[in-house]
């Protein structure tokens, strides 16, 4: 119940929203993170600094909190299991273990039913050299990722030809990694699921995501694309994906759409999403008090959308015209109707760096549309 301490692995910007939520709703929040100027540092009740395998702090942090989630996958499942021991962890070690490896990811996704890109694994660089240029030209164009540890564009390359192959494996460090076809893709889209312990479910609109070099750029929620036969196809998929793993908590899964109208699931994230950061502003209940309702084992909120909305990444780039840092206008950016701005207290600037998001909300989605196409001007982020 409310007043109670909870416990949060990892205190990026997720973890920060987090903690907002749960705060509102009464509860404390601990964290554990290594970087002591973490975003949600300055926000949280209880600060444990410490790597994510510190037993020592693992246990203090299981001692004081009812419940424990975890921001993002590349947590040790190992910390996970060892707080399962003496409190409530969601999502579980296995879980996460299945989101931090490509190939086990894929073959769980493929056990509930769900389609996924034609792929296949080269485990070292040996293995890489007994691969005929035939049985590599038929997965041809495609994409080299890494396993484990590849997000936002990383430990990824295109590659067009074999010896693109080859030359791109040793770039990534010779680690096992996943060959994964292109397909003919129409556009990209997202839903999130919120699961209880006993199985109650909660589906969010379903999202249209638009990426840049990797990176997730900007959602439209609800999307503007798909009829309602795909948007049941893909809360169907993401139902069933949620059911296999067993999955408490918030669920992201990320499709692409084909040209052909076929549905091919890409990822999962086992926690909040950066496609999901417009329910704060848009839902009746956001995705972050879902993760604590779910955890809590409080019933799940409502997930209508009252709102259309759009919601605008803002990257390091955003503090740079031709390489020269400034500050923003933000005064401009938030004098826009329906404008909700969102800084993430990060204290290094960087390219590439989310730095923070924006959301767009309006009656009508024309017309959140045109206000992001404002900002984006002001913000001077290149048309899509």
């Amino acid at each position: 119940m409310p007043g109670r301490w909870l416990g949060i692995i990892g205190g990026g910007q997720l973890g920060r929203m987090f903690c907002f939520a749960a705060q509102s709703m009464g509860y404390r929040v601990a964290v554990l993170d290594p970087e002591i100027t973490c975003p949600a540092s300055g926000v949280v009740d209880r600060h444990f600094c410490a790597e994510y395998d510190n037993r020592e702090a693992l246990a203090e942090i299981a001692e004081l909190c009812s419940a424990v989630s975890t921001e993002f996958e590349n947590v040790p499942a190992s910390s996970l299991d060892l707080l399962a021991r003496t409190t409530c962890v969601s999502p579980s070690a296995q879980c996460v273990a299945i989101a931090q490896d490509r190939i086990i990811e894929k073959r769980w996704i493929k056990k509930a039913g769900v389609q996924v890109a034609p792929y296949i694994v080269i485990e070292s660089a040996a293995a890489l050299q007994t691969l005929r240029d035939e049985t590599i030209a038929a997965m041809l164009p495609s994409i080299l990722k890494t396993t484990r540890l590849g997000y936002d564009g990383r430990g990824q390359k295109s590659v067009c030809s074999p010896d693109e192959v080859r030359a791109a494996h040793t770039a990534l460090g010779g680690v096992t990694c996943i060959l994964e076809q292109r397909l003919p893709l129409a556009y990209e889209i997202s839903a999130i699921i919120a699961r209880s312990v006993d199985g109650t479910i909660a589906l969010f609109p379903v999202a249209q995501n638009i990426h840049r070099n990797g990176i997730l750029s900007q959602t439209i929620s609800p999307s503007p694309v798909g009829d309602a036969s795909l948007i049941n196809r893909v809360q169907a998929a993401t139902l069933a994906i949620a059911v296999k793993l067993n999955h408490v908590g918030v669920l992201c899964v990320e499709f692409f759409v084909l040209k052909d109208g076929s549905l091919v699931a890409n990822e999962i994230a086992p926690r909040p999403h950066n496609s999901g950061h417009y329910t704060i502003n848009a839902c009746v209940s956001s995705q972050f008090e879902q993760q604590v309702r779910a955890m809590t084992g409080m019933p799940l909120g409502c997930t209508r959308q009252h709102s259309p909305a759009v919601m605008l990444n803002l990257l390091g780039d955003t503090w740079f015209i031709d390489k020269v840092r400034r500050v923003p206008p933000w005064h401009e950016v938030i004098a826009i109707p329906g404008a909700h701005l969102h800084l993430y207290a990060k204290k290094v600037v960087r390219i590439g760096r989310k730095m923070g998001h924006l959301t767009l909300t309006a009656p009508v989605l024309h017309e959140a549309q045109a206000a992001s196409r404002n900002c984006m001007r002001l913000l001077h982020i290149p048309p899509e």
